[in-house]
């Protein structure tokens, strides 16, 4: 068969919807990482608060860990939807043409990578600043 004949991957629109739901699952990881983080990290108020609520007072424990891994937590969702954004404007760069069914709306996923890391530094912070 002549190599001309033979059909382009990258003119597949399934290829763009493909990379494009690749992108939007890693955001999701990186929304629920950035969840279980704010979680983790503010249970050792909650534990804080049931103990002060108790009429027979246990020891005191050590909640530092929680408030660490839970900030950990949220800077790697940050990095994950840094990295996952760098990534998909790699791929998109790499398909030549624009086909003509549809406009970038790949970028509006990104764009949201981007806000959602934003946030995920600003909390971060705000835990670092305020919260411990």
């Amino acid at each position: 068969m002549d190599e001309s004949m033979t059909p382009d991957a990258s003119d597949d629109p399934r290829v763009r919807y493909a990379i494009e739901r690749t992108l939007l699952a890693w955001v999701r990881t990186g929304l629920a990482l950035m969840g279980l983080g704010f979680v983790v990290a503010r249970f050792g108020l909650f534990l804080r608060e049931i103990e002060a609520s108790r009429q027979y007072p246990m020891p005191s424990t050590s909640t530092g860990y929680s408030f660490w891994i839970g900030t950990a937590l949220i800077l790697l969702a940050v990095l994950v939807n840094l990295l996952i954004s760098a990534e998909h404007l790699r791929l998109m760069r790499q398909i030549p043409s624009v086909p003509p069914y549809g406009v970038r709306s790949w970028l509006l996923g990104v764009g949201v990578s981007l806000v959602l890391a934003t946030l995920g530094i600003a909390m971060a912070a705000y835990l670092v600043l305020v919260g411990h």
